[in-house]
């Protein structure tokens, strides 16, 4: 299987795997919502609640974010087609923050989540350069050449 025939699968695996991380990152913090509500604690003097809300939120937020890109991955995979610039930024913005998670999961969490994350950067990397730019490979246009005559 070369190369072009590889990246339909690629994208389709991404995508099921920010759909999967959504639904993780949703019970998470559901989790996490229970438990401050549970402590009855406040900290530096906010509300328990508040707290508790914030945390649902915010889950709920991230994994839309996160089901948004896995939707991006699927109409990628479907039209076996490169993403636009708006589509290619979300990507580039998706990996960036599974870098930066992947850096502080390894000092909070440990290793194995160090290693998913990673796993998951290396599927948005790879999605991203295997469909290159809009003009490599079924691109709708070809690149601009330079003219064949010389101009005087």
């Amino acid at each position: 299987m070369d190369g072009v025939a590889a990246r339909r699968p690629v994208a389709w695996v991404a995508a099921v795997v920010l759909v999967l991380e959504a639904l993780a990152i949703l019970f998470l913090n559901y989790v996490l919502s229970v438990v401050v509500d549970k402590q009855d604690m406040s900290m530096a003097g906010m509300d328990p609640a508040a707290m508790s809300t914030g945390a649902w939120v915010l889950g709920a937020v991230f994994a839309l974010y996160l089901v948004c890109c896995a939707v991006l991955l699927a109409r990628i995979a479907v039209g076996d087609r490169p993403p636009g610039t708006f589509g290619r930024i979300v990507l580039i913005t998706c990996a960036v923050v599974h870098a930066v998670l992947g850096a502080f999961a390894v000092g909070l969490v440990g290793w194995t989540a160090f290693a998913l994350l990673m796993a998951v950067l290396a599927l948005l990397v790879l999605t991203l350069t295997a469909y290159g730019t809009a003009y490599g490979p079924g691109g709708s246009a070809p690149p601009a050449t330079a003219p064949t005559h010389p101009t005087s």
